[in-house]
């Protein structure tokens, strides 16, 4: 038989080491390691999002009962106070890094959206996870609350987070969709909560496409002639100015033959048809069913450390495994969603058994043997 490493060894290998070495030597503070490194922090913390660990004594416990299954994963021996330690003090940016690297890997793989338009489209929006301000005395919100703001950005093609940034849970979407660095003949979607008529502008005059929601109380008027509609679902496609400004975008009155809900949709598209309008926006609910999917399946709503270092940490390895799952998504091709592929890593993690075997769909072909079946006979 074979020899196989564990699950999570032929996991790591995921992540190039000399590429990691590189980078922990590229973004270290302080005295060199004695004992510890930064791939024994990386495995650790990759331990613990994948084994739900809720405390650095619970993650630490249950590295230490492995004994000899973590031997070849190249880890040093690893305590809470060091761990914690290097957590609160190492910066973050080694897996900020990392994880753009295994971005463009990812990118190779992933498919492409299936909408007509050429060019990238990028899904934007934010979430808010509420701390105890106590604890987390940097995450100001409230006077007596506290919160970070993650914000996103998600590429159609795979749906893969592109862009990522955590504030405090006071600075609002618009700042930072400002503050980002969209290619010319992309597409961006976002909610109502991105509204600001002057970032329209600048979009256009970019020659970025976007496409959002129209407030009940925007103030615009109609300029020119209306387009034909292309589908019975599409009521009006005119264009319009709003109040105040010179620009000059489409208004679309769509409504959706599932529901009967009557939408108004705003871009400054001349080429994009209404109905494809209306699809792409609807792509857009990809972003809350990722936001949905990462708190309900990986570590980003409880921390193990209280600094902001240490909270950046854990959600930069977070979204590092995020691409990995995806990564084997993309790979295996077997119609497993990413919920599925994370829970047979985690039934397995430890065992010794190759990884095409554990994404092998069982053979039903053959029949099923066993002694117990004897006793009905």
């Amino acid at each position: 038989m074979a020899h196989c490493n564990t699950i999570l060894n032929q996991l790591a290998a995921f992540f190039p080491r000399h590429d990691f070495e590189k980078l922990a030597t590229q973004h270290h503070q302080g005295q060199k390691f004695r004992t510890f490194n930064r791939w024994s922090q990386f495995m650790a913390m990759t331990i613990a999002q994948l084994t739900g660990r809720k405390s650095l004594r619970d993650l630490v416990g249950n590295i230490a009962a492995q004994g000899k299954r973590i031997y070849h994963l190249g880890m040093r021996s690893t305590s809470r106070a060091t761990l914690a330690r290097v957590n609160d003090r190492q910066p973050y940016d080694i897996y900020k890094e990392m994880f753009f690297q295994l971005l463009q890997r990812c990118q190779a793989r992933a498919p492409k959206h299936q909408f007509k338009f050429k060019g990238k489209i990028y899904l934007l929006d934010a979430t808010t996870v509420k701390l105890c301000l106590a604890i987390f005395p940097w995450a100001t919100f409230r006077q007596a609350k506290g919160a970070v703001k993650l914000h996103f950005g998600l590429d159609a093609d795979g749906h893969l987070p592109v862009f990522m940034d955590m504030t405090n849970g006071k600075k609002h979407e618009i700042d930072w969709a400002r503050s980002l660095h969209l290619p010319a003949g992309a597409c961006v979607v976002f909610d109502r909560g991105f509204t600001d008529y002057s970032w329209y502008g600048d979009l256009d005059k970019k020659k970025i496409i976007f496409v959002t929601r129209l407030k009940s109380n925007a103030k615009t008027y109609a300029y020119g002639n209306n387009r034909k509609p292309d589908s019975p679902a599409v009521v009006r496609d005119q264009k319009v100015k709003l109040s105040g400004y010179t620009y000059t975008f489409r208004r679309i009155h769509y409504i959706d033959p599932e529901t009967g809900i009557e939408y108004q949709f705003l871009t400054n598209s001349r080429k994009l048809k209404a109905s494809e309008v209306a699809a792409i926006y609807k792509e857009r609910w990809k972003i809350e069913l990722f936001f949905k999917w990462i708190k309900q399946n990986l570590k980003v709503k409880t921390f193990l450390g209280t600094s902001e270092n240490a909270v950046l940490t854990q959600l930069w390895i977070a979204l590092c495994l995020y691409l990995l799952l995806a990564y084997l998504k993309f790979v295996a091709k077997l119609g497993l969603s990413l919920s599925g592929i994370l829970r047979l890593l985690q039934l397995n993690l430890f065992d010794r058994r190759s990884m095409s075997d554990l994404f092998k769909p069982p053979d039903n072909s053959q029949p099923i043997k066993s002694p117990q079946l004897l006793l009905w006979n």
